[in-house]
């Protein structure tokens, strides 16, 4: 492997967050019935003529600020032509040698991986196929038209799992900002890849081949590797690569030939006649640059600053914009940052994931997980039971102070009531006493546990931890006397 360099550039397409399409009012609501979100414009009827989406140049503008890109003042829009059935045009409204943006980055893993453009397009329609006799295909033209950004990294990622990396920071940069929703299932964002491998005594690039239809950061990793061993064993043989547009075989896991590769003049590149040049101004760059707010590393060196957390739990805690709002919104009424940071980690984002539902749909209030915390330190609830409450938040949505009383959970710290459930623990178990005079400090943890169970976890672990080595010493001393 060390004898070949690998270069991979990708191409991003993100679905904008807009109520209408990139050049008419139709809606962009996800999952309706085929052709219904539909109307001359976004089915290229003759006489129709387009209007740009300021709202999709805004969260490009957005975009570009959050990725480090130089913004031009003025851009233009252009026809790309291509024939595709889902392409009713058979031209796509795009941009090319003069974009939105362009030259910005992204730091990965202390890498600074370029970004050549950002540009802004419609959408296509989507194709339906028969799968099972082949018989058909439909088309639905919802899709049609929907803003699309699409984000061209330099040719600078040197390896299948950087490019992962990438875009997994990327989307989460893109979450942060609101420009896309980034669900892969519906298609919000999707992914190109350009792979070259060369000798690494070479100073030319190799022949680059396309890499279509992952639907997900793992195929992206895994297109590449099996693409990168494909490449390297051509080579290796002394043939030519072929340059080609290949698909991703999610099921057998293989790239497979699609087309040889177009070039930039194939698609005929023209000045869209329908649309001026648009020209941006430095107060509307500066407007929209305050609307992005905190980024994802801003974030969280801000936490590990400002809430003495760790690296790890404020990496934690910022992969997600949403995740974070909740624990800072959570601090607002109980201010006890690795408190609350722990029972966030260590049990609400389990919850979660076992529930396959996001932070912002669950029942479990801020306030609700900061008072569960608040109690647990007051020693008013066990951490056991405090979990509980957690769970049951979850599921019914009733507030803590409710669950606790209604299910008896109030901790136990009277000593005479711990001293005489801890009398009859001892006598239950001799064997772990025995075992405790004989030198086996496990048989305590043992104890304690019996105590708990017994008190239905409501005693007071910590003095039921103090009880019983004080009980146990004294039984050891009296036996040495003898």
């Amino acid at each position: 492997m060390s004898d070949f360099q690998t270069i991979i550039g990708l191409e991003v397409h993100v679905e904008l967050l807009t109520e209408s399409k990139m050049f008419c009012c139709c809606s962009t609501k996800f999952g309706k019935q085929p052709n219904t979100q539909v109307c001359p414009v976004c089915l290229g009827l003759p006489g129709a003529l387009p209007v740009v989406n300021e709202k999709a140049i805004e969260l490009g503008i957005k975009t570009a600020v959050a990725t480090n890109c130089k913004i031009n003042q003025e851009f233009i829009f252009v026809r790309k032509s291509y024939f595709y059935p889902d392409l009713p045009k058979n031209f796509q409204i795009s941009q090319y040698r003069e974009p939105l943006a362009v030259n910005g980055y992204l730091d990965v893993n202390g890498k600074k991986i370029g970004i050549a453009r950002i540009h802004l397009e419609e959408d296509t329609g989507k194709l339906l196929h028969d799968e099972k006799t082949g018989n058909w295909s439909y088309i639905d033209f919802n899709r049609s038209g929907i803003p699309l950004m699409e984000i061209v990294t330099k040719p600078e990622i040197s390896n299948p799992e950087e490019a992962e990396d990438f875009l997994r920071k990327l989307k989460q940069i893109l979450l942060y900002i609101g420009v896309s929703d980034c669900i892969m299932e519906e298609g919000s964002l999707r992914c190109d890849a350009n792979i070259s491998i060369k000798k690494a005594t070479d100073l030319q690039l190799g022949t680059k081949v396309e890499v279509k239809n992952m639907n997900s950061f793992r195929s992206v990793r895994r297109a590449l590797a099996f693409e990168q061993e494909r490449m390297i064993e051509i080579l290796k043989k002394g043939e030519s690569i072929v340059q080609e547009t290949r698909l991703w075989n999610e099921q057998m896991q293989v790239t497979e030939g699609m087309r040889t590769k177009e070039e930039a003049h194939d698609y005929r590149y023209f000045p869209e006649p329908d649309l001026l040049p648009f020209r941006i101004s430095p107060e509307t760059i500066k407007r929209i640059s305050l609307e992005i707010g905190e980024l994802p590393d801003e974030r969280k060196k801000r936490f590990q600053q400002d809430y003495g957390l760790s690296s790890y739990d404020s990496e934690v805690l910022t992969a997600e914009k949403s995740v974070s709002d909740y624990f800072e919104t959570a601090l607002s009424y109980y201010r006890q940052p690795k408190q609350i940071a722990n029972m966030i980690q260590t049990e609400l984002l389990g919850l979660l994931k076992e529930s396959h539902t996001r932070i912002e749909e669950t029942k479990v209030k801020p306030e609700f997980l900061a008072r569960i915390v608040e109690m647990i330190d007051n020693k008013i609830i066990s951490s056991t039971a405090g979990k509980m409450v957690l769970r049951e938040i979850f599921a019914s949505g009733m507030d803590p102070e409710t669950i606790v009383r209604e299910k008896n959970l109030i901790q136990i710290s009277d000593t005479q009531e711990i001293e005489t459930i801890i009398q009859e623990i001892l006598s239950e178990h001799s064997q772990a006493v025995s075992d405790y005079k004989a030198g086996k400090m496990q048989a305590l943890g043992f104890l304690v546990g019996q105590v708990m169970k017994k008190s239905k976890n409501k005693a007071n672990p910590t003095v039921v931890k103090q009880i019983l080595e004080k009980k146990l010493t004294a039984m050891i001393n009296k036996t040495e006397e003898k």
